[in-house]
């Protein structure tokens, strides 16, 4: 495999789960299996649906906006803006809200990719295969 250029405008899959603007840029369907990048845009208002990722560190990178990442697991709120980076370690739920007016702009994403939620939303086949390079182990019923 080659090096590769993407562009945030031509993502191949949307995923409404994370906004009405989810770019997956780099992700398992383009064969990017242990580092992905989403680029996303919450509108001011707008926030992620809780959510887990069970093998996978999440990290979001603010490019403009500001809001608040919500640690449901641990039951914090924590604000951010343009410049920090939100680190989401494995297993934590959270979700990532557009609740301090303003649009927020950011790129990201789990790493390695999020096999089982992928698998969940629809954005995986149940039978998609696995390469042996990747450096998670995955739950059992995601395995297979």
């Amino acid at each position: 495999m080659a090096i590769r250029v993407f562009h945030r405008d031509h993502p191949t899959l949307r995923l409404p789960l994370i906004s009405k603007d989810a770019r997956f840029v780099i992700w398992p369907g383009t064969d990017a299996w242990n580092a992905n990048l989403n680029y996303v845009v919450l509108e001011p208002g707008e926030a992620n649906v809780p959510h887990v990722h069970q093998i996978s560190e999440d990290t979001i990178f603010i490019l403009s906006g500001k809001g608040t990442a919500v640690d449901y697991t641990n039951d914090l709120s924590l604000p951010f803006h343009a410049g920090c980076l939100v680190h989401v370690p494995v297993g934590v739920k959270h979700a990532v809200h557009a609740d301090l007016g303003e649009r927020i702009v950011s790129v990201g994403g789990p790493a390695p990719a999020d096999v089982p939620l992928l698998r969940k939303a629809g954005a995986l086949a149940p039978d998609a295969e696995v390469p042996a390079g990747f450096c998670a182990d995955l739950p059992q019923e995601a395995a297979q």
